[in-house]
């Protein structure tokens, strides 16, 4: 993939919110995507050296039938602090190498973490979707904000995740009896196509076959 750099990634926390604040505008959530959808991809990260590399890995997954099609890691020193808020100014930088080196071409991207289920509806899924011009979907392990009903144990359930009385995603129960797991859009997709995706990625664990993947490589697993 060739990718275009769309600013700076060593900043100040200010700096870094001012341009999650103006990448924000640009994002879509609507479907805007061709299909069939022949090809999905997972990213995920790990780290090196006590968090000072950054290990990136996207896997490559034929679409519906989920079987590998490609990998790439990526490492570089980590240039960003953890700040909750602002991962994906620690994360993006190596998941864009990463990218680079694909030659499979997903027709969607599921990031281990928020789409615009965020304070400032710019978690890692969006940004990293605006940046690069595709769709992505976030689909998070753990609840960032809003509020929710409880979701029914049967794989499928789902409850809007409310916030500021504005819908920004859903607490998706992908297994049944299993902790759900927290879905929205990133860039270019709508929610309810995103659970759809988001649910056929997942046929027999928790998380999706691209996240599972993904995270065995950036984890060195």
């Amino acid at each position: 993939m060739q990718i275009k750099q769309r600013h700076d990634w060593n900043l100040t926390t200010s700096e870094a919110k001012a341009i999650q604040e103006k990448l924000q505008k640009e994002v879509i959530t609507e479907d805007k995507f061709k299909e069939p959808v022949k090809y999905v991809a997972g990213v995920d990260m790990g780290f090196e050296d006590n968090g000072k590399t950054s290990r990136a890995a996207v896997a490559v997954l034929s679409f519906p039938d989920l079987q590998l099609q490609e990998q790439s890691i990526a490492k570089r020193p980590t240039s960003f602090p953890y700040i909750p808020g602002f991962l994906s100014f620690r994360e993006i930088p190596a998941v864009l190498d990463a990218l680079e080196k694909i030659n499979t071409i997903p027709d969607i991207i599921l990031c281990d973490g928020q789409g615009i289920a965020h304070p400032r509806r710019m978690g890692i899924a969006s940004h990293l979707g605006v940046i690069i011009d595709m769709p992505t979907i976030g689909v998070a392990k753990s609840w960032l904000i809003g509020n929710y009903e409880e979701v029914s144990q049967e794989k499928g359930s789902w409850q809007p995740l409310i916030h500021k009385n504005e819908t920004i995603g859903a607490v998706l129960r992908t297994r049944s009896n299993v902790k759900p797991v927290y879905v929205s859009s990133g860039h270019r997709i709508s929610l309810p196509t995103a659970i759809d995706y988001v649910l056929r990625c997942t046929p027999k664990y928790r998380l999706p076959e691209t996240t599972r993947i993904a995270d065995k490589l950036a984890s060195n697993r």
